[in-house]
């Protein structure tokens, strides 16, 4: 009865648990400007304020780029920590939900002691067993919201880091296709160079059976030698950097560098998308983009952060109780003469004294405020990323527009030079000029149409994109 008489009181604690301390959390708001189109796109016809398609990579139309971006997103290294880290956090959030439901300790024990003599009234030893089951239980009132505020932590923890999976799935599907286009484009100068030498040496030939012939001079000879040289000393460079990005990209993708892609390594031309580029807008941009989202969720948690410490300023109630049975004879364990029990609240308060709360309390309110700062900051290096993105692509497009030009015009100009020097109307000098202009020109174009890939491989990844509906993620064998 005596027991009955604390209901009562504890349904009024237990009423008072929906005041939740400190702070609630909102989104920070993105303005107008933020959220509208970008400015690039008003400049450059090569580009729509469309929605970016899930796989943006699809949009190259290149099965052999599909099937790589798709096993590096299954087994990149970097992606399965992430995962990892994933797992860790909802653990973590589970752990903070079990503080909702009582803990319970369930214990039995048999014992048998001896008393000494000189301890014993009767002045002789004896021995005794005893035997006990007890169930131990204890649930804290949240009476302030310190549970609740650790939950929406520990959850906004858990949206961060399956945001940050997202982040790393969007920057390897990135740099695997980067990977893939510098090995294609890598490829192309290489076969631009071959070619290039193919040519001077047909001039190298020509002119040493002029000089044979008495036509020419030695230094005509040398002059013709030099340039064939200088070509030729660019294939190791580009052949060389072809193999390392075909390393690179066997260990995106989760296996040994030694292991190179066979179709890749046959690739010869850079993946290049030629229609109009869908980008969207900044709102679509916000929403996509992961390390956005795992800013704001981190500011959230930390936001939550700042209640668990103000509850602390707060007193704790918990509602203890325990059930035991004990007896000298395990057949009487459970008897009425062994039943005892126990029940009723523990109250704790770090007060008055309550300087290392406060200062919790500080600790917290800054690091929400520098979360606040970082998420601000996110979202103008988003922003900034695709402006920046956009605009280096409209200027590599002008610029392989332009060295398309020049290179038509320089071959024509290399055929001129050479049938005027047949016929004896241009000096070998003019025809050297010429074939150097062609090299050169032919050069400068192969190496654009590289950055041209790489432009938009840069923009793709900073539109975020390219987390959607990936793949599982598993390990490979090394």
């Amino acid at each position: 009865m005596k027991a009955l008489a604390l209901i009562p009181a504890l349904a009024s604690i237990l009423a008072l648990s929906a005041c939740t301390v400190g702070p609630n959390y909102e989104r920070p708001a993105t303005s107008a400007k933020a959220a509208g189109g970008f400015s690039e796109t008003e400049r450059s016809g090569a580009i729509a304020a469309t929605a970016l398609p899930d796989d943006w990579w699809k949009l190259y139309d290149d099965p052999v780029l599909d099937r790589l971006i798709t096993d590096a997103l299954a087994h990149n290294t970097d992606i399965r920590a992430a995962a990892a880290n994933l797992a860790r956090a909802r653990a973590a959030l589970s752990e903070q939900q079990g503080a909702r439901l009582p803990s319970t300790d369930l214990s039995a024990s048999a014992t048998r002691s001896r008393t000494a003599a000189g301890q014993s009234p009767t002045r002789k030893a004896f021995e005794t067993d005893y035997y006990s089951v007890g169930f131990d239980a204890s649930y804290e009132i949240d009476l302030f919201g310190g549970v609740t505020r650790a939950i929406q932590a520990a959850r906004g923890d858990r949206d961060a880091a399956a945001a940050q999976l997202d982040a790393a799935r969007v920057s390897i599907a990135a740099e695997t296709a980067r990977a893939y286009a510098t090995a294609c484009g890598n490829a192309a100068q290489r076969a631009v160079a071959q070619e290039t030498v193919g040519l001077q040496q047909q001039t190298l030939d020509l002119t040493k059976r002029l000089f044979d012939a008495g036509r020419g001079t030695r230094r005509d000879v040398e002059r013709a030698d030099v340039l064939l040289a200088q070509t030729q000393a660019q294939i190791p460079g580009f052949e060389a950097e072809r193999r390392a990005s075909l390393y690179a990209l066997a260990t995106l993708t989760g296996r040994p560098p030694a292991e190179i892609d066979a179709d890749a390594d046959r690739c010869t031309t850079p993946p290049r998308v030629r229609a109009i580029l869908p980008v969207g807008d900044g709102n679509a941009l916000l929403a996509r983009r992961p390390d956005v989202r795992a800013a704001e969720r981190t500011l959230a948690a930390d936001t939550a952060r700042v209640g668990v410490a103000t509850a602390d300023l707060y007193p704790s109630i918990q509602l203890l109780g325990s059930i035991g049975f004990g007896a000298t004879k395990p057949g009487n364990v459970f008897k009425g003469s062994g039943f005892s029990y126990s029940l009723g609240p523990l109250i704790s308060w770090n007060f008055p004294n309550q300087t290392i709360a406060r200062a919790r309390l500080r600790q917290a309110e800054a690091v929400s405020d520098g979360s606040l700062a970082s998420f601000d900051g996110t979202v103008l290096t988003a922003l900034k990323e695709v402006e920046q993105a956009l605009a280096r692509y409209a200027g590599a497009l002008d610029t392989n527009a332009a060295l398309v030009r020049a290179e038509q015009a320089s071959g024509e100009a290399a055929k001129l030079s050479k049938l005027r020097f047949d016929y004896g109307a241009d000096s070998f000098l003019l025809l050297i000029d010429a074939e150097r202009d062609r090299a050169n020109a032919r050069a400068a174009r192969a190496q654009s149409d590289a950055a041209v890939a790489d432009a938009q491989i840069s923009l793709f990844k900073a539109l975020g994109g390219g987390w959607e509906g990936a793949p599982e993620v598993t390990r490979r064998e090394p």
